[in-house]
């Protein structure tokens, strides 16, 4: 039976798309793989086999099977976002030296590709001055700020990918990730090592509680607003697809305001007999309106965005009444 092996399982993207995987394989012919450096039964119960293996422990990778590997997956990495304080050498271990290793896993086992998440920051020198962002765009980074070295260390596996499917034949897909919008338990993560809690989730606590909401900034700035389902169909179908690889921007091609986006949270999660009002507050800090261009994801792929705004905060309400992750997280 072949194998698609799953780094990185345990994180949020991982969580979600192994379960999509589980859901969605022909289970005669495929069998996901979940992996993960903590110690969880998580998986089994719910029917995925799991191996625990940590990137930074070249040892650990014995562990895993090496026959039958058609696919490998890495979904792990280190963060910006859960980075308490600055560590340089903390990036290179897992996002270079661990990636490194997945790499050469997948290739003693002669898989047929390897699938990877990139971070968008690799075209933050486009930010504000390009509202569609392509993926055919020359890569363009930002040298400075939390993100800087961290899209670095993504930016040294994306291109050593590329030298593994030259060299070797491994057929590589990468996706260029913005913020990718799920339900989590934790509200937070940290920004220059300060603790913040994340804007959208602040803004559906108060839309759940009737309070009122701010909307800073310009109210027509807008978001290409990417939900984490829509995600697991783009690579899900990059496991089958008949192309050789390239670099995908994961999003809906979609516009969705600032106005819209405050405006659905409140008719998704509001009481309706006590909803929140909004306050204007043109003077407050707004973002920089984005888009991605999807279109060699639609043609490569065959991926079609399934989540409008609406479907996904409805789809996120769910989530997070069903708390499905919930076990597997709160252990962190």
């Amino acid at each position: 039976m072949k194998k698609i092996i799953i780094f990185g399982a345990t994180g949020n993207i991982g969580a979600y798309f192994t379960d999509y995987c589980k859901n969605n394989l022909d289970t005669a012919e495929y069998e996901v793989i979940a992996v993960g450096r903590r110690k969880t039964d998580f998986f089994s119960k719910n029917g995925i086999e799991y191996i625990e293996v940590d990137l930074c422990v070249p040892d650990d990778f014995d562990k895993l099977p090496t026959e039958d590997v058609y696919a490998v997956v890495n979904v792990a990495g280190l963060l910006p976002a859960y980075m308490k304080q600055y560590d340089p050498f903390a990036y290179v271990e897992t996002n270079i030296n661990g990636a490194l290793r997945v790499l050469e896993y997948a290739r003693k086992c002669h898989a047929d590709r390897v699938l990877y998440t990139q971070t968008w920051a690799e075209q933050a020198g486009y930010w504000g001055k390009r509202e569609v962002l392509s993926p055919n765009l020359p890569r363009k980074l930002l040298y400075t700020g939390d993100h800087a070295f961290y899209a670095i260390t993504k930016t040294m596996i994306v291109e050593t990918m590329e030298h593994y499917k030259q060299e070797y034949g491994l057929k590589n897909f990468v996706f260029r990730l913005p913020n990718v919008y799920l339900y989590h338990p934790d509200k937070y993560y940290f920004v220059d090592g300060v603790k913040k809690v994340i804007a959208y989730r602040y803004m559906i606590d108060r839309a759940e509680k009737g309070e009122p909401i701010e909307m800073w900034g310009n109210p027509n700035a807008f978001k290409d607003i990417l939900y984490v389902k829509d995600l697991c169909q783009m690579m899900f179908k990059a496991l089958y697809a008949e192309v050789d690889g390239g670099i995908y921007n994961a999003g809906t091609g979609l516009k969705t305001t600032l106005r819209e986006q405050i405006e659905g949270m409140i008719q998704v999660f509001s009481p309706q007999n006590h909803t929140s009002d909004i306050i204007e507050k043109p003077e407050g800090a707004g973002f920089t309106s984005f888009v991605m261009d999807i279109e060699n994801a639609k043609n490569d792929l065959g991926y079609q965005p399934e989540y409008t705004y609406l479907k996904y905060l409805e789809d996120y309400k769910m989530e997070q009444k069903q708390k499905r992750f919930d076990e597997l997280w709160e252990k962190k």
